[in-house]
């Protein structure tokens, strides 16, 4: 088990759960947000949950409304947003801080992950952390990076081999 295992997490319906629930899975975690220019990836979040879902793979969504105010919905609006406008069935968690002093447990980790092209802080909405089955970070792609680029196609792919 791996520090990303053991860190506390509350779904956007109210359930308590930890990252622990992703063990043995590849996850694709990503900071979202309802009025973004980049929320139309929630198409392609979902299409790449369902394409490796079978074999081990989930997208994570984590709503977040520190970027600009675009996601300034409570949690059971956002998710009724993501459901009726995109079809969403990954699963996601409660509203949560990606930096600053009450920087989210889970970010606190992710973040520590070094991607030569990003700076440690998530710069925006949409931003992507892939983990592996172990827990371990292992690819970092930038809010511009679509989720059926096959840059993270092959991440994924690859975590999943």
């Amino acid at each position: 088990m791996t520090a990303l295992h053991s860190i506390p997490l509350t779904l956007i319906d109210g359930t308590d759960a930890d990252f622990g629930r992703f063990k043995g899975e590849v996850v694709l975690v990503v900071n979202v947000a309802s009025h973004c220019g980049h929320t139309p990836q929630y198409a392609g979040l979902e299409a790449l949950h369902n394409k490796f879902r079978e074999q081990g793979f989930a997208v994570l969504g984590v709503p977040c409304n520190q970027f600009a105010g675009q996601e300034p919905g409570a949690d059971a609006e956002i998710a009724e947003f993501c459901e009726r406008n995109f079809g969403v069935t990954f699963p996601m968690t409660a509203k949560a801080d990606v930096h600053g002093e009450d920087q989210h447990p889970l970010y606190a980790e992710l973040t520590k992950f070094r991607n030569p092209d990003l700076p440690q802080r998530v710069q925006w909405n949409f931003e992507k952390f892939l983990v592996n089955r172990d827990g371990g970070v292992v690819a970092r792609f930038a809010s511009t990076m679509a989720p059926e680029s096959p840059e993270v196609i092959g991440a994924v792919q690859e975590a999943l081999a």
